[in-house]
């Protein structure tokens, strides 16, 4: 990878990077171990390992990372993350989740228990120092937050320093308690480089010029971005008569009229909170032109979520969908190479590029 970016850190005197962020694919290749797997990555919902015995195999990012693993819930009922493949000879020891006493490889047998800790393996008499360390499943770094599941491979950061500020910020919100919905959860596929979806995301820049609908609600005078170490936050104000969060006196946001709090999380993860629930946005590479957007719902108040916010965060997704594609075509433009930020509204697409060049560079090498 050649490309260096060099993002100034006053927003006053920074330039955008390269059109080459967006086209590269040998720069595509470098974000996969220099930012994904050293992050933490949206993997499953809790309520898919209820049981002592259940096991999730599933594949972290497919197409992308493309990395094999596997949840269990142990006889202790307690929760692992481990690899998915078999540290004999690399097949998957885990082909389908269900109800299982220990894991075994079909391939050639080898078994381990549902911690990943290898059990057996025939025809192994006389081999020399085994079993060993290595031998058993590698352990992945997991936590829980809101009934969700999150791994990440080599974490750079701690799950703590990411969440946190959401976290104490909303303390008063027991997202846990939200029902997740299936049936109002969905799949876009976008033309375009997965960081160009987020930079779009991370200013409300533009919602008087792409989202009329959004912008009849919220007050853009009053649009806030603050950022943190790995993560920021845009505070959305609801206009007059508009839907507002009943915030408790112990909320630092308490007499606002905040309609809604979107955070994101170093590199993908977003976090919409409306009065009437969550929308969780994982933002999903596939190339270096191709980008998919798994939107996950989670309702806390029924018959607030009824009220046409279906249909909002439909129009908005598919505006913003337009405009990001145009981008793409735009940045492969031979005349075109970088732009430069609005100190007011681009704060938070600046933090993201912030972050992009220190995960890049050159120190990072993998």
């Amino acid at each position: 990878m050649s490309l260096e970016l060099n993002i100034h850190t006053d927003i006053r005197r920074a330039s955008t990077p390269s059109s080459e962020l967006y086209t590269s694919p040998s720069v595509f290749e470098a974000m996969k171990d220099r930012i994904f797997a050293a992050s933490w990555q949206f993997a499953a919902l809790e309520r898919d390992l209820k049981a002592p015995g259940q096991t999730w195999p599933f594949t972290l990012l497919p197409g992308f990372l493309d990395e094999p693993l596997l949840f269990t819930r142990d006889y202790d009922d307690q929760l692992h993350c481990l690899s998915n493949v078999c540290t004999h000879r690399g097949n998957l020891v885990c082909e389908q989740g269900g109800i299982e006493k220990q894991l075994r490889c079909r391939y050639h047998g080898r078994r381990f228990d549902l911690r990943g800790r290898m059990l057996g393996m025939p025809e192994f008499e006389g081999v020399v120092d085994f079993p060993s360390e290595s031998d058993h499943l590698p352990q992945v770094a997991f936590e829980r937050w809101g009934g969700m599941l999150f791994v990440s491979l080599k974490p750079s950061f701690s799950f703590a320093e990411a969440f946190a500020p959401m976290q104490q910020r909303l303390h008063w919100l027991d997202v846990g308690s939200f029902r997740f919905s299936p049936e109002h959860s969905k799949d876009y596929l976008i033309q375009a480089n997965w960081a160009l979806y987020c930079e779009n995301y991370l200013e409300g820049f533009h919602i008087p010029y792409v989202h009329a609908s959004l912008n009849a609600v919220l007050d853009y005078g009053n649009y806030t971005t603050e950022t943190y170490r790995y993560s920021n936050l845009q505070l959305g104000y609801a206009k007059d008569g508009e839907l507002s969060f009943q915030l408790p006196a112990s909320s630092p946001d308490y007499g606002k009229r905040i309609g809604a709090y979107y955070y994101w999380i170093f590199p993908n993860l977003m976090f919409n909170f409306y009065p009437w629930g969550l929308s969780v946005n994982v933002v999903k590479p596939i190339t270096v032109s191709q980008t998919r957007v798994t939107f996950l719902t989670f309702v806390a108040d029924e018959q607030l979520f009824e009220s046409g916010t279906v249909a909002m965060i439909d129009r908005v997704e598919r505006e913003d969908e337009a405009v990001v594609e145009n981008v793409q075509r735009g940045v492969r433009s031979r005349l075109y190479r970088k732009g430069r930020y609005s100190p007011r509204r681009e704060q938070g697409t600046h933090h993201f590029h912030l972050l992009l060049a220190e995960f890049l560079s050159s120190k990072n090498e993998v």
